[in-house]
């Protein structure tokens, strides 16, 4: 199963997902005029970051929004993003939250499951129901595909919905990730981890550890982190054992060569140092907090 590669992507080169939420004004100016057309520009600047981070990132998560708000220029730079990432062996995401049913959902899985937008994962949005997520099971089950699905995001509005109660101490992302990790099931990979993931937000502490356990069978993309607001405590409650998920960092990294002043000549170099640093950071907060349970214990 396709999950078996992410989850010893992790404990291999750690937990860094390098999110190529790649919007025009990120790129330096300096390196931005030494091109004459902005998608190969673009295209460039998200190669020269993905080179830098191959051995220090788990996988890369494609948000496509950036590329679509390009027109054809922008989807063009999407696709041979995708193709580089897979071309080298690394596992990429496609950031696409779709949302339909019936015949819909199964064009955006055919779309970004095979052709020229293939990905090795999607990110889904569960909200419309379960029969939004049911036709991309095939490609799950026959063409080595997983899927990210929304449980509990880090944005404010998502106590407009999923903080309701159900009832029994349950809010509404709870009896969605029961559901998903239900589904996960039929889906299990070697390494205890399903092919069925969920996104879970790690702005929101207080709920990581019961999130964790319930979720015991979900692998977790775990978005937040940096720019955001999320620290490295907040997302070791998130991982088992350092593993179990992958944290998104996007103009954490893609931005680091902005804190120096030479930063547009290396911008990759810098990239490939803040997720080193990242990478650093979760390990040390999940060690510390390993060290604090066996200290209550004793």
């Amino acid at each position: 199963m396709i999950i078996d590669k992410l989850y010893d992507n992790v404990m291999e080169k750690g937990n860094v997902c390098v999110g190529l939420d790649t919007a025009v004004d990120y790129l330096p100016k300096e390196f931005l005029n030494k091109y004459e057309y902005l998608e190969d520009a673009l295209y460039r600047f998200n190669q020269k970051i993905i080179a830098s981070t191959l051995d220090v990132a788990a996988c890369y998560k494609v948000q496509i929004a950036y590329y679509e708000a390009l027109g054809i220029k922008g989807i063009r730079v999407y696709k041979k993003t995708l193709e580089y990432i897979r071309s080298k062996g690394a596992l990429a995401i496609a950031d696409i939250k779709r949302g339909d049913i019936s015949d819909t959902a199964k064009m955006y899985a055919k779309a970004h499951f095979q052709g020229e937008f293939e990905s090795d994962f999607v990110t889904l949005n569960p909200y419309m129901g379960l029969d939004s997520v049911e036709p991309y099971l095939p490609y799950v089950k026959n063409n080595e595909k997983g899927i990210f699905l929304l449980v509990r995001t880090s944005n404010p509005g998502a106590a407009d919905i999923q903080y309701l109660n159900c009832g029994e101490g349950k809010k509404v992302y709870n009896e969605v990730g029961d559901k998903i990790q239900k589904i996960g099931e039929n889906y299990m990979g070697k390494c205890g981890y399903s092919s069925i993931g969920g996104v879970v937000g790690c702005t929101h502490q207080e709920e990581g550890a019961e999130i964790r356990q319930s979720l015991n069978k979900t692998f977790l993309l775990i978005p937040g982190y940096g720019a955001q607001g999320g620290k490295a405590k907040d997302v070791s409650v998130y991982l088992n054992n350092g593993n179990g998920g992958v944290v998104n960092s996007s103009r954490g990294i893609l931005l680091a060569y902005k804190k120096h002043e030479d930063g547009w000549k290396k911008f990759d170099e810098y990239a490939r140092e803040e997720a080193i640093k990242m990478r650093k950071e979760i390990k040390d907060s999940v060690l510390k907090s390993r060290e604090e349970k066996i200290e209550k214990g004793a």
